[in-house]
């Protein structure tokens, strides 16, 4: 996808010593507008696979949900409005190079990624749909404890930040499952078709979806790999290891053979695409979770410069050679 450049931030530091501090104010002017971007343009990617989809869907009631969202997604950018009235939960993945600097710190850039959110809130708007669990107190402006989520990784040399907004529905469309080593691919397909069709049985996920699958890891690391393969990753990608690039083509077939289309109709549209990520494990054990993406798949992203440049791009790049090492070094 092209890039595209903005001119220098004015708040960028341009001399001496500071040339390669980044502003907060840049951060959080950058993360108002991918807040923006994410709620209402669908990317590219994810708009190229629910065509493919609709161009192969047999069954005219799928094909035609798939073809009104298309055009909901147009009128959305077109009109500059959320493209679907639950507008999830906002949050973020900061990818930072080694040698970034941040004005006042990565406490003043949390600060500023938690301003952005709530001044969003207000002037997309954003459904406000973060409350305390128990008490159910809404500051009306998706903050609270622990809200937005911040996840961070890091990258050698860059002294750039990457921020990238997700919005994601925070109700249902994830689970979960403890496999044994004995369980093999067989297991983890078996898991995988019975949480696609408990998915569309009860209505716990939008499809069509992009599914994100983490194996191996701890409990919390499968669950957080899940997550990430289904929203920072983009259609068409594949894992660079090449059994696994090939059960992700596996799992893709295999969903879209239950019989399940778009927005639960009959059809073969389920599944726009598999994205496995892993994780060295416990020998005893093959933890397995799985996330969907639903049909909002609202992801943006720009890298942040210390000369003021902010360039957006459709692909994350979360999941770099760094990010996927496997050795000490």
């Amino acid at each position: 996808m092209r890039q595209r450049l903005t001119a220098a931030h004015p708040a960028a530091t341009v001399t001496g010593a500071m040339a390669r501090t980044i502003p907060a104010k840049l951060i959080e002017d950058t993360a108002r507008e991918l807040m923006a971007r994410a709620a209402i343009d669908i990317p590219p990617d994810y708009r190229d696979g629910v065509r493919r989809a609709r161009d192969t869907e047999r069954n005219k009631l799928a094909r035609f949900v798939l073809t009104e969202m298309l055009a909901n997604w147009e009128l959305a950018t077109a009109e500059r409005r959320p493209m679907c009235a639950d507008t999830g939960l906002p949050r973020y993945y900061v990818r930072v190079g080694n040698e970034a600097q941040v004005e006042g710190g990565f406490v003043a850039m949390e600060r500023a990624l938690r301003r952005a959110t709530a001044d969003a809130t207000a002037s997309i708007p954003l459904r406000p749909n973060r409350v305390h669990p128990l008490t159910r107190v809404d500051h009306n402006n998706n903050v609270g404890i622990h809200a937005p989520e911040v996840t961070y990784a890091f990258e050698p040399e860059g002294d750039w930040v990457d921020v990238t907004t997700v919005h994601k529905g925070g109700l249902f469309g994830s689970d979960y499952r403890m496999l044994f080593p004995a369980d093999g691919v067989a297991g983890i397909k078996r898991f995988f078709v019975d949480t696609l069709v408990e998915f569309g049985r009860r209505g716990l996920a939008c499809q069509p979806a992009i599914v994100g699958v983490g194996i191996g890891g701890a409990k919390d690391t499968c669950v957080r790999l899940g997550k990430e393969a289904a929203c920072l990753r983009t259609v068409g990608s594949r894992n660079p290891d090449p059994e696994i690039a090939k059960l992700e083509d596996e799992l893709t077939a295999l969903g879209n053979y239950i019989g399940i289309g778009a927005m639960g109709f009959a059809g073969s549209s389920l599944v726009v695409a598999t994205h496995i990520e892993v994780a060295y494990s416990h020998t005893g054990g093959m933890p397995i979770a799985m996330h969907s993406f639903c049909l909002s798949s609202r992801r943006a992203t720009a890298r942040i410069h210390p000369d003021g440049r902010v360039e957006h791009r459709g692909d994350p790049q979360w999941f770099t050679d760094y990010y996927r090492r496997t050795g000490v070094e």
